[in-house]
This record gives structure tokens, sequence and C-alpha cells, in this order.
């Protein structure tokens, strides 16, 4: 019997799926952040204890510890030098594949066929499967890239509060909401915002889209703003190849009603989702053929 075992490692959660190479799932895991800017001790770490929670519901044994094939798909690999470190990543498999997180979840959504996805989270990227090429659309990390992703409405968010605090702009109830948080202190905010990361600003996300629906004037400008980048990014994908496309991300099902009708009918449902991919990865996939 092999077992294959998919990792999904991204900005805001890690997750592990266990299977048998029958497809019976057996295990399962759930941790934080795991990407590689938190260093790859941390990574290594989390990595490890997910993949130990996954094996331990599994009842595996070492003998069969050493049968399973890993599929692992990693936010922010593609950064320098971070694939040739995790080569000394010390797992007791019988074989790991890497890949990023937005390649896993392209492959899931597709089965590993031609297709592209756009993921909408705490940050945004477009991975591509084209003719047998495989490529991304933005991604570049927060705040440079990820537009139109939580962390992006978050930025825009605090911004408007800051100058409401100001008197620069007209207070509305999203920005009494965030300043809110702060006890309607500038130097609190401030303060907040020299260490926040983008999971931070992307847990104002919720609140902007709220205010939005509720119509409020500054949340609707923000979340326009945002879905111009979602539109733009989606004719690209198509511009550049794609047959299809498909909408992943705790930001996608609130945003897709914003987007234009035509949009919205050019979008295919994904197939399966990233831990799907990781398994295809993996190897799994292939070996039902």
């Amino acid at each position: 019997m092999t077992y294959y075992l998919g990792i999904d490692a991204g900005g805001s959660h890690c997750r592990a799926r266990l299977v048998r190479s029958d497809g019976a799932v057996i295990g399962t895991g759930q941790g934080g952040t795991a990407n590689a800017r938190i260093g790859l001790d941390a990574l290594y770490d989390t990595l490890r204890a997910v993949c130990d929670q996954a094996v331990t519901q599994g009842g595996l044994g070492a003998d069969e510890i050493a049968m399973i094939r890993a599929g692992m798909g990693i936010a922010g690999i593609s950064r320098p030098g971070v694939r040739d470190a995790l080569d000394g990543f010390a797992f007791p498999f019988a074989s790991v594949a890497y890949e990023t997180d937005a390649f896993i979840a392209n492959l899931g959504a597709h089965g590993g066929r031609d297709g592209a996805i756009l993921i909408l989270g705490t940050g945004s990227i477009a991975q591509v499967r084209a003719k047998g090429r495989d490529f991304t659309i933005g991604g570049y990390g927060f705040p440079i890239s990820d537009e139109g992703s939580g962390a992006a409405l978050g930025l825009s968010a605090m911004r408007h509060a800051l100058r409401a605090l100001d008197g620069r702009t007209q207070a509305t109830p999203l920005s009494r909401a965030v300043t809110q948080r702060f006890d309607h202190d500038t130097a609190r905010a401030i303060a907040w915002m020299d260490q926040a990361s983008p999971k931070d600003y992307g847990s104002f996300a919720p609140l902007v889209m709220d205010h939005a629906e509720a119509d409020d004037a500054i949340a609707r400008s923000i979340v326009e703003d945002a879905v111009q980048h979602i539109e733009q990014f989606i004719e690209t994908i198509f511009e550049r190849g794609a047959e299809r496309c498909a909408l992943l991300g705790g930001l996608a099902p609130r945003m897709q009603p914003w987007l234009r009708a035509r949009t919205v009918a050019s979008l295919s449902p994904a197939a399966g989702d990233a831990l799907d991919g990781a398994l295809f990865l993996a190897g799994y996939q292939a070996s039902k053929g």
C-alpha cells in the first residue's frame, strides 16, 4: 500500500491530507501561517507539525510512513534560495515534491489539465497552465502587489480611516468601525501599522465588504477599485492563453457579485481544491489513472 500526503502551506494557514492509494482519506492536519517569509526554521516546524498530525491520525507505523509520497505547495518558495533550502528539510517519506501554493491550487482546480485560477484571499495571484507552460501573473507581495485582495482592502480602509480622523475626508460608518479598534486614537493605529502583517490588514476585509453592501460610499469605492483590478486580472488570464479560469480564495464569494455579468459568465467552477492539487503533485492522481 502506498500513501499520499498533500500539504497546502499558505499565508494564513497550513493544511494536510493523507490518503491511501485506494482513495480513502485517513488523516488530516492543520496549522498556522506557513509561507517562506516566516523563516525556514519556522516553516519546517509548521510543516512537520501538520504532517505529524495527519500521520498520527492515520495510525501509520514507521514502515508505512517510509512509503508516503508527499506533495507540498508552499507560498513564497519562488524567492531566491528557498527551493535549495527545502532540499535540506528532513522528512521520513519516500519522496517529497515542492511547488508554490498557487501551483497546487491550479492543479486541483482543473485536475492537472490546462486552465487558470485567480486566488483572492489575504493576497492575490493568478496561476496559469496553457499549452505546456505554467506561469503566474501578479503575486509579488504586499503592499507592492496583491491587488483586489483582502490585505489591499484593509490597507485602503486604514488610509481612509486615518484621513477621516485628521478631518481630511468625511467620516463614514466604515471609517468609524475601523478606528474603533484603536479607540479612535491615531497614535494607537500607527503603532499597530508598524507591526501589522498582510493577514492583519486582511482582517478588515469582511468589514469593508459589509459596509460596501450596506452602501457606505467609501467602502463601495474601495471595493469598486478592487473589482477593476480583478477584472483586469481575468482579462489578462484569457489573453495569455488560458482555456478556462476559476475564482478561488476566501474573498472570492463576496467579490463575485460585484463583477460584470460577462466576467462571471466566463468563469468555470473548480473541480477540486489545493489539497487535491498537492496530492496530484505527489503522484496520487497519476497512480489512479
